[in-house]
């Protein structure tokens, strides 16, 4: 006897919280994913490009660009990071960044949305423009180093939790 597989939702399927709306095609689904990574930059791989930069002289093809204000800038930023508070972009994004460079925003982290207002405040004056997912919160869990008012300083490991811990890639 040959089965088939109903491919149709059943109402116990639509019942259930994720699978109440349908996911969407996969032709839907591709250009959504294609449209979030062009908006859309990682911890890790703004770290690798900031380390490849400072190490390796390799060109950074971006202007990291931390929005938080004066005192959350002073607790801790990412080295070579521009400080522009989101409400400081109209009156000084032109003297601080050049628009034929790539701009990437980042906060304090996913439950803050000031990476996102920055990186809306630069678009509508003609920036292109990334937000760095996770912030400053995901930098740090991932071990990389910060600059603050004392100086340089990086956590002895990464949050076990939120970052590989035995290889340097987490492999997505």
């Amino acid at each position: 006897m040959t089965t088939t597989r109903n491919t149709e939702a059943t109402p116990a399927t639509t019942a259930h919280p994720v699978l109440r709306v349908p996911p969407a095609s996969p032709a839907a689904a591709a250009a959504y994913f294609a449209a979030s990574l062009a908006f859309h930059a990682d911890v890790s791989d703004v770290a690798g490009a900031v380390k490849a930069h400072r190490e390796e002289g390799a060109a950074l093809g971006f202007q990291l660009v931390d929005s938080r204000s004066t005192g959350a800038w002073d607790q801790a930023h990412v080295p070579g990071a521009i400080h522009l508070p989101t409400a400081l972009v109209p009156g000084q994004a032109d003297e601080l960044l050049d628009k034929d460079v790539p701009v990437v925003t980042y906060c304090w982290g996913p439950g803050c949305n000031g990476a996102a207002r920055s990186a809306l405040a630069l678009a509508e004056r003609g920036y292109r423009v990334k937000e760095m997912l996770g912030g400053i919160e995901y930098w740090i869990r991932e071990g990389f180093e910060v600059e603050t008012r004392e100086g340089n300083r990086q956590r002895a490991e990464a949050d076990p939790l939120t970052a590989p811990t035995d290889s340097a890639d987490c492999g997505c």
